[in-house]
Parts: C-alpha cells; structure tokens; sequence
C-alpha cells in the first residue's frame, strides 16, 4: 500500500524543526462522518499532545448537524456538565496534508478522562469489532467507493442560495465519459494528487450518472485505515474544491436523478503460520461459485440483518430517499454474482473474493456500516447460516423483502435488533437511536419547499 505522505513521530519533529510544519490537526470521526478535532500548534504537539493528547468537549458525540446541543443522551448534557474527552492520537494515520501548507494531520481514538475508551464513538464501535473478529484469527479488509456531485457555485455562495438554482459541473449524464468530465479535471486531479499525498493510493475517477457526479476510487486497506482515510478524503474534497471557488456534495440524494452511492466492498483474511493476514478464508476452489463455507455464512448474516442493521448503513432521512426501483441503488434485501441489482453483489475471486454492499449512500457513517457489515457477518458465521440461492435477473421485481423505506422504519427494527444490542451494546444503540430521533422530530417540524409548493394557492 502506498507509504508517501505518511510520517512517523520522528520524521514529524524533524520537519517542525525544520519550520516545513507548523500545525497539526488531531481529529477523529464524528457520528455524522464529519473530521472533528483541532488544530495545534506543532511545537506544542511535538511537547505535549503527542504524549499526553488533547482534551475537547464531549458534546461533539452529542449535537445535531447543526451542532445544536440536544437531549436524551447518556453521556452528555447539561445535567452532567458537558465535560471532557481526550482524543489520543494513533501515529499510524500521521500524515501530510498536501492542500493545506504546514499542515499534518493525525486520527485520534476517544477515550473518557480516566483513560477509559469513548465506546459510542464511531471509531470505537469498529474497533470492537475487529477486536471481536481478531479472536477468530482473521482480519477485515475493506474499500469504499464514495460517490459525489460538483458545482460551479462556491459553497458560501450555495448557502446564500439555500442550495436552490446552482450550475451542476456538467450538463447531462457523463457516466465513463471523458468528454465533459475533463471540465472538472483541474479539481479532480487536484484531490486525486493531494490524497496521494496524504498517504492513500488513488486508483481512479471516473464519471457517473448525475449531472456534475462522479467517483474518485481508492485502494482497499484493513477496515480501520480505509475508514480513516474515508473520513480524511471526504473533508479533504471539500476543502480543495473551496479553494477551485466550486462546491461538492456527498448527499445520498441531491435530487430526483441518481443519488450518491458509497459501495462498501468487504473481505476476509486469515492468518498464517507466521501471523501474517494473508490466507483468503472466502475463497474455495472446490465450490461451483467458489466460495467458501465461512464466506456463505458471512453474506447470509448480512443479509439476515440488512434490515435491522440499515439505521448504520442509511443514517438520515434523506439516506432513504436512494432507494428507488430501478435506480442502481438497493431495493431489495437479496445477493447476486455480479448483480448490481441485489443489495449486496459478489465479485471477485482467491484474494479478490469479496462482497460488495450497495445499501449505503454518500452520506453515510463508514465506521458503523463497517461495523455492521462485520457484526452481521458474525453472526452469520457463528450460527452457521445457510445462503440462499443467488439471485438471477432482476431483483427490484422480484418479491423479495425490502430495505426499509424511512429513516422511522430503521429505527424501529435497529431498536429492536437482538444481533446489534449483542454486537453493539445497550449504550451504543441507545445513542445512535437517540440521534435519528434528534432528526426524525427536527423533520417532522420542518414546512418544506414542496408544502407550499403544494399548498399555498391550491389547497
């Protein structure tokens, strides 16, 4: 995997010595996806932060979009004082910035002030579970494909226009095209390059189906690197594509065309005799499909718990608005080899075997759906499940159960989701819970465009 960018803890000193870094931006992933954290004077972290890490505010794991501080969480209120969090930083994803001159960066892993881990963080509830799949001897690999739109308006500028009339990059559907997308080439190659620069490997982009869409894909990594990187790129594009004077949006629908999909590919290894993950455990040279026992049980724990599981996988009301029939996003609870029209697709073969999870949209939380990919695959395999039959045709006509329509349905079967209170914990779902009801009550208070566009004169 690609090493350029990345820093050790000696190599950073040695480049603040040097006066080439002045800033160190400690962050971590917040329960909507966003890079959360601080900026630090690099002295001071070479000093200080680096050993002892930096303390924030535990309302950040406790707000809504808007960071408006909201009731009904455990572990942050105004009745316990809103107190600290420390964020650790993990020297492993210490990295250059590339766009940002002078700057590094470092992932941080939350913990409470006793030292004891901040188990509703998004980073945390992955850890666990590949803590849980490292007591069978394998470890996660995984790759998001994390789809977007472009704008020639500037963000600050889309906010005056609360987001109505803006000029999309491009006029017509450019999927694969070369054309029309070069348009956006100078920022593309910008993100493709800085990202490069900030330690992951880029394989591509490519356009897609949107108008001003596409996908810039990365290499696949162990689950937790790939989740890191997500969270890095997703900030990361925004900010290059403030400085082309353009906007970009990850929303899983931005309107009635395509939405924003963020295909989460997913396989297994194990160990061998020397401990190195390099055993392809899903693969079986003696099945008709290849595939092994343990890699069946896996897609059928997935498939079990699609349905429950999908608040991880769809977090926001407008996540739900993806799923439309003939669309490429998921309508279907069902799986197929090279299927694009089942929620979950198998590709691939030896190393390569793998699943792909089309359920989430741009917008999603890539540690919890990984999470949850990974839970439900566990339970898969620990109870032996059987896999139906692949799918054959078309899957969005073919009776089978469906995803849940709205965010409420979600949370109704997430809440009473046996495998995910075993995965998860009480603590953990109790807190996402909480914070689809924050979006489900600011909703359902909201008189939207469409009300009175509906109702003003003729109703």
């Amino acid at each position: 995997m690609s090493t350029r960018g990345m820093l050790t803890k000696a190599a950073l000193e040695q480049l603040i010595d040097e006066g080439d870094i002045d800033t160190v931006i400690v962050g971590f992933c917040d329960m909507q996806g966003r890079l959360t954290g601080k900026r630090v004077s690099a002295r001071l972290f070479a000093e200080d932060v680096a050993e002892h890490g930096s303390e924030c505010c535990n309302y950040l794991l406790a707000v809504d979009v808007d960071m408006n501080t909201v009731d009904g969480y455990a572990i942050s209120s105004w009745e316990t004082g809103y107190g600290d969090m420390v964020m650790t930083p993990d020297f492993s994803t210490l990295r250059l910035l590339p766009w940002l001159p002078g700057s590094a960066l470092v992932m941080a892993d939350l913990s409470w002030t006793d030292g004891t881990p901040v188990t509703q963080a998004p980073r945390s509830i992955l850890n666990k579970q590949i803590a849980r799949l490292a007591e069978r001897g394998l470890v996660p690999y995984v790759g998001t494909e994390l789809e977007f739109m472009v704008f020639d308006d500037t963000f600050r500028d889309a906010w005056k226009a609360d987001y109505r009339g803006l000029t999309p990059a491009t006029d017509y559907n450019v999927d694969y095209a070369m054309h029309a997308s070069t348009r956006m080439e100078p920022l593309l190659r910008d993100i493709r390059l800085g990202m490069d620069g900030a330690g992951m490997y880029c394989e591509g982009v490519k356009g897609e189906c949107n108008l001003g869409q596409q996908e810039i894909a990365f290499r696949y990594d162990h689950a937790r690197v790939t989740c890191d990187n997500h969270t890095i790129y997703r900030n990361g594009a925004k900010e290059i594509a403030d400085q082309h004077g353009k906007s970009l949006t990850f929303m899983a629908k931005y309107d009635e065309r395509e939405g924003n999909s963020c295909h989460i590919h997913i396989s297994l290894r194990g160990l061998d005799e020397e401990g190195r993950p390099s055993v392809p455990v899903f693969a079986d040279d003696s099945d008709p499909l290849g595939m092994s026992p343990m890699f069946r049980s896996f897609i059928a724990g997935q498939l079990a718990t699609l349905r429950e599981m999908a608040l991880f996988y769809a977090p926001n009301i407008n996540s739900y608005k993806r799923f439309v029939d003939g669309s490429f996003a998921p309508t279907a609870v069902a799986w197929g080899l090279d299927n694009r029209t089942c929620a979950m697709r198998v590709v691939g073969h030896g190393h390569g075997m793998r699943v792909e999870c089309r359920a989430p949209g741009g917008d999603v939380n890539q540690y919890l759906a990984v999470s949850a990919l990974i839970a439900g695959g566990l339970y898969g395999i620990d109870n032996e499940l059987e896999l139906a039959d692949a799918m054959e045709g078309n899957a969005y006509t073919s009776g089978a159960d469906r995803l849940p329509t709205t965010l409420a349905e979600a949370v109704e079967l997430f809440d009473n989701s046996k495998v995910a209170r075993a995965a998860f914990g009480d603590d953990v779902v109790d807190h996402y819970l909480n914070n689809a009801a924050v979006e489900l009550k600011a909703f359902n208070a909201a008189v939207t465009d469409w009300e009175r566009k509906r109702g003003f004169e003729r109703l």
